[in-house]
């Protein structure tokens, strides 16, 4: 199952919504797909939706998937991460009115760099970026939370 996962941010992402829809509707992706689309005010036809989810059913989603699609946001990379799971991540670009700018390119590049998440900054490679992803192996992500906890509580000490 592929989970497309576009934030909650007031930022439409109607770019990404029909590049899959297109693949879908061409049979080029045959996977149960399911999106929490936020703000974006394109409505797929193709594959189900919801425009936000609470908190259970972004877990339940993100459980279920094999695979999922993201903006470039920090937290639902590392979200995604955190449990497992094969990314690919699509920047949100200012020119489009995704976002008031383009830092979530430098994002996606530094997960990509550190062979963490495939970044696809093209939606219409996505077809492609999916069937790699598939059969790629990507290195574990390793949360620093514990050493800047263990950090301030020696701080703490003193």
């Amino acid at each position: 199952m592929i989970f497309i996962t576009l934030g909650s941010q007031k930022f439409q992402f109607n770019r990404l919504l029909r590049a899959v829809d297109r693949l879908t509707a061409s049979g080029d992706i045959d996977d149960e797909i399911f999106a929490q689309i936020g703000y974006s005010d394109y409505r797929p036809e193709n594959y189900r939706f919801k425009e936000f989810l609470d908190r259970q059913e972004f877990s339940d989603m993100t459980d279920r998937a094999d695979i999922i699609i993201t903006h470039g946001g920090t937290g639902a990379i590392i979200g995604a991460l955190k449990k497992k799971k094969k990314v690919i991540a699509v920047p949100r670009r200012a020119k489009n009115k995704e976002h008031v700018d383009d830092h979530q390119r430098q994002l996606v590049k530094e997960f990509g760099d550190l062979n963490l998440i495939y970044e696809c900054d093209d939606c219409d490679q996505l077809g492609e970026a999916l069937k790699k992803v598939k059969n790629m192996q990507f290195d574990s992500y390793q949360s620093n939370t514990e050493a800047y906890i263990a950090s301030i509580e020696d701080f703490l000490k003193k």
